[in-house]
């Protein structure tokens, strides 16, 4: 037995050495490749390394480099971002119910959410927020001023507010009125604005695809069915998009049972198609889509499904180019990464995703001063197709790889542009007049019934006028030649901002509306009933 013991233990010394030997070079490999290698990095940094490493840091460091080299959509957001990301999608935020502007580094209120906490203790349009509760909010980033504003539900912020043209009813001293707001939930409206054109063609802005979106578009649509509505427009511009679904709920509204919305496909995902299952409530209504290079995602993915099925005709300008699908996943932390996992496919089969290399995001986004410096914005022509034709239900052709190419193209109009019209707009001061002009006359253009009465009053008032010794007085010398030969722009644009600024956001579009050539050639669209495109003629 004694023997036997000394054989084994020798057979097992050698057989170990023999593994050891052979097997240490792999064993270091399996340790050296993929998430191992990190983790092992990040080991050695932490044992080895000359000064003290926060490697936690160096980890929120490294995720979005990682994933900046895969594409630009695959990104991460840290924990204490990760809410704020979310918000505008998930249709409603805590907070005290305001809409605000910056200033002169001040909160300037510019309208209360109805029956919203703000409201509700007597925040009026026109109010100085300069404090919450310790906290001066003077001089702050936007950003910081969101967070201290913003908080759990129902919980209290004092706020500190300065009246224009009102003593404080309470205060001894300084001035100022003292208000204890109960945050709550705050809706989110991504549908923007909703209104009549004229007796029977409907408006639709929507700002974003979130998870409200699809109620508040049915609402809205049964508001304006309510007015005779026959023709409808839906305005995407400046929409980035938001939630696939949102986006497929709302074109099954208008597509016929059975016609394709979309398709996904990636490497670990299997193709999946969405159809249209035919209980959409306005499949015959006449449709215009208006689009611009702004209009991302789920925008892209109404407007395709629209185009590619012939059910109504794209206006604008090419679309941005984001054909790829990301699915988030949470951390333990509550950080989030949104990883790219497919692409999605128009109904003719093409892909819209411009073009891009991995790790050059930066490129990625200026591609549209790209092609603004090429003058795609103001013609067709201009517009590079980097994929190939497809086919509509029709037979009309359409293009792949890099957006929607509308069906009408209509150019950005810079006829009546001048350096200073440029100068006051890029200093703000068109912003800062509206602002100081409200606060003004605040009580006398809320009377108003109209959008058109306010701007009839204005034009009375002769506010390009004003504005020009304003501006003089901040800094951007008098150019009559150049002031006269803006005079129309700046008087559409100063008009505009005085009504968000004592209105609502509606009343602003509704006004801007008349002077859009997007939306006159919709309405001449209409006019001609030719909102249905039409088979090509084959030669």
């Amino acid at each position: 037995m004694p023997l036997l013991l000394a054989v084994a233990v020798v057979i097992g010394i050698v057989i170990g050495t023999f593994y050891t030997s052979h097997f240490s070079g792999k064993r270091l490999n399996i340790i050296n490749t993929g998430s191992n290698k990190l983790n092992y990095l990040l080991q050695i940094i932490d044992n080895n390394y000359v000064d003290t490493v926060n490697t936690q840091e160096l980890i929120e460091s490294a995720m979005p480099q990682i994933l900046s080299e895969l594409d630009p959509h695959s990104s991460y957001i840290s924990s204490d971002q990760a809410e704020e990301s979310t918000e505008e999608l998930k249709g409603s935020f805590s907070g005290i119910g305001v809409r605000f502007a910056l200033q002169d580094d001040t909160v300037n209120v510019i309208s209360t959410i109805k029956r919203g906490p703000a409201e509700k203790v007597g925040i009026l349009a026109g109010d100085r927020i300069i404090a919450a509760d310790d906290s001066t909010l003077i001089g702050l980033p936007n950003h910081d001023i969101i967070k201290k504003l913003r908080g759990p539900k129902h919980s209290k912020v004092r706020l500190t507010v300065v009246r224009p043209g009102r003593k404080n009813n309470g205060s001894k001293d300084d001035g100022t009125l003292k208000f204890t707001v109960d945050r709550d939930d705050v809706p989110v409206e991504s549908v923007e604005a909703a209104f009549m054109l004229s007796d029977n063609t409907g408006y639709l802005a929507i700002e974003s695809f979130g998870e409200t979106t699809y109620p508040q578009m049915l609402a809205a649509l049964a508001e304006l069915s309510a007015h005779n509505l026959q023709n409808l427009i839906i305005d995407l511009r400046g929409n980035r998009g938001g939630y696939m679904q949102t986006a497929i709920l709302i074109a099954n509204e208008f597509l016929p049972s059975g016609q394709l919305i979309l398709y996904t496909e990636g490497r670990k995902s299997p193709r999946q198609e969405f159809n249209a299952d035919g209980h959409g409530s306005f499949q015959k209504i006449p449709l215009v889509v208006l689009v611009d290079e702004v209009s991302a995602s789920a925008s892209e993915i109404f407007a395709g499904a629209v185009q590619d099925n012939d059910r109504g005709t794209i206006i604008g300008r090419r679309t941005f180019g984001k054909g790829l699908v990301q699915q988030p996943i949470e951390f333990k932390d509550h950080s989030i990464v949104r990883l790219t996992i497919a692409r999605y496919y128009t109904p003719s089969g093409r892909s819209i995703q411009k073009p891009y290399q991995k790790g050059r995001g930066e490129e990625y986004e200026n591609e549209l001063i790209q092609r603004y410096e090429r003058g795609e914005f103001f013609s067709q022509d201009s517009i590079q197709h980097s994929g190939p034709e497809f086919k509509t239900r029709l037979g009309r052709t359409v293009y792949g790889g890099g957006g929607i190419v509308p069906d009408i193209f209509v150019p950005e109009d810079t006829t009546l542009y001048t350096s200073y019209f440029k100068e006051a707009i890029y200093m703000g001061l068109t912003i800062q007049f509206a602002m100081t002009y409200a606060d003004r006359n605040r009580q006398q253009l809320q009377q108003f019934k109209t959008p058109q009465q306010i701007a009839q009053y204005l034009k009375q008032q002769n506010i390009v006028e004003q504005f020009a010794q304003f501006a003089d007085e901040h800094g951007l010398k008098r150019r009559n030649r150049m002031i006269q030969h803006s005079a129309p722009l700046l008087e559409r644009n100063l008009t505009a901002n005085i009504i968000y600024n004592t209105q609502e956001q509606e009343w602003r579009m509704q006004y801007l509306s008349a002077f859009d050539p997007a939306v006159q050639k919709a309405l001449e669209i209409f006019h001609q009933g030719a909102a249905f495109p039409q088979k090509p003629n084959v030669k």
